[in-house]
């Protein structure tokens, strides 16, 4: 070790060496390093190291990472849900407490000013009263609180009890041929066919009229509503036109001409497209409405007008009324899949099923018959005499969250 003098000119022994200034400066140093590199080791292997995959996870991709889609569009195991309008009517089971009142079919006899009530175990008429005159069809309102007798030529709504069957009122709004509900139950719809006019009505405060909506063609008739509520497809009979209504803007918003004579409408399951019976034509249409088009026609026979989704909606049953039988079209594919036929003939009408789908309820508009099929095996298991005209029937309770009016349209 080499000894250097200090300043007093004594020579530095080794423990002056160590006490001296620089030489503890450092030593502190070498003292944080050792304390300090543990973490910094620490520290750079956790910074460093691969990540760890668990066992039971998939192996690491080692493709290259340009090569692999981003995240938002890798393939997923479960299918998008499918959308159904009639999701609330697949279950068969009329939802309580209306499951507590006794099923009942309500007939409305256009040419007798009368209804006759059925009792669908049976067949058989258990009850018979008069309302006003010409009543075409019987509407559940939107709630299901009360069924309403649309008297074309009185310009009354007769009110039936939902749990007596009988008639408990009268409601004064013009010529109601048909009557509907909007989706949401905000607003009725008086279809007033002698008028060419449709009138939005405030069913719950007085039926007030809120506005009226003028129809440019003849025979505005029968309506059906778009999945989200915002508007409807209406025919118009005698002009072989179907009109376009803005909901909520209440007001025309477009046509399609489809010739003929255009009677009942009925959305698909899937939203997408309207059927319409055509009488005139001796089938359905089938009309995109959003390019406004008739996109097929599917004959079904004379007299095509009634429409009913089946209780599973995978089919649609028209009814032929100038030849007495119905079409089974198949929505899938479009086409006509089965045709049952009225021994002897017959003039099938308006269409209703029963909860479970099993039993096919169609007014006799010429025969003064309602006529009940069996959908399992398209034969007919009933005839049950009514009154003349007979029109619009109603199965009630039913099955569905709320009603769109008509004759029993619900969803």
């Amino acid at each position: 070790m080499k000894i250097s003098p200090t300043s007093d000119g004594r020579l530095a022994t080794p423990a002056r060496v160590l006490r001296s200034r620089a030489v503890r400066i450092f030593f502190a140093f070498v003292f944080i390093v050792a304390i300090v590199s543990p973490a910094v080791v620490v520290a750079a292997v956790v910074w460093t190291a691969p990540p760890v995959t668990p066992e039971n996870t998939a192996p690491v991709d080692t493709e290259p990472a340009r090569l692999l889609p981003p995240p938002d569009v890798q393939p997923t195991s479960l299918p998008a849900p499918a959308f159904n309008v009639y999701a609330n009517d697949l279950s068969g089971t009329v939802p309580c407490p209306l499951c507590e009142i006794p099923q009942r079919v309500y007939v409305p006899n256009s040419g007798a000013g009368t209804v006759d009530v059925i009792d669908p175990q049976t067949y058989k008429v258990i009850d018979h009263f008069r309302v006003g005159q010409i009543p075409h069809h019987i509407a559940p309102a939107w709630d299901m609180s009360a069924l309403y007798v649309d008297n074309e030529a009185s310009s009354s709504l007769t009110v039936l009890n939902i749990h007596t069957g009988r008639p408990s009122g009268t409601i004064s709004i013009p010529y109601p041929y048909n009557l509907y509900f909007t989706p949401d139950g905000t607003k009725a719809i008086d279809v007033i066919e002698r008028r060419q006019t449709v009138e939005f009505r405030d069913w719950r405060h007085g039926w007030k009229l809120l506005k009226a909506v003028g129809i440019p063609w003849p025979g505005a008739d029968h309506l059906d509503f778009s999945a989200d509520g915002s508007y409807f497809m209406i025919s118009t009979e005698y002009s072989g036109v179907v009109a376009k209504v803005d909901v909520n803007k209440m007001q025309l918003a477009g046509f399609v001409r489809v010739g003929g004579l255009p009677i009942d409408v009925k959305l698909s399951p899937d939203g997408t497209v309207f059927y319409v019976t055509n009488q005139g034509r001796m089938g359905v249409s089938v009309v995109d409405p959003v390019a406004m088009k008739e996109i097929k026609f599917i004959p079904t026979g004379k007299g095509a007008h009634g429409l009913q989704v089946s209780r599973d909606t995978k089919s649609l049953y028209v009814s032929n009324r100038l030849e007495g039988s119905i079409s089974v079209i198949d929505f899938a594919s479009r086409t006509v899949i089965a045709k049952w036929w009225i021994a002897g003939g017959g003039s099938p009408d308006m269409l209703q099923l029963n909860p479970d789908g099993t039993r096919l309820w169609a007014s006799g508009r010429y025969n003064a018959t309602v006529y009940v099929f069996d959908t399992t095996t398209g034969s007919v298991v009933a005839k049950i005499p009514v009154g003349a005209e007979d029109h619009g029937l109603t199965y009630f309770p039913n099955v569905g969250a709320h009603s769109l009016g008509h004759n029993g349209v619900y969803r």
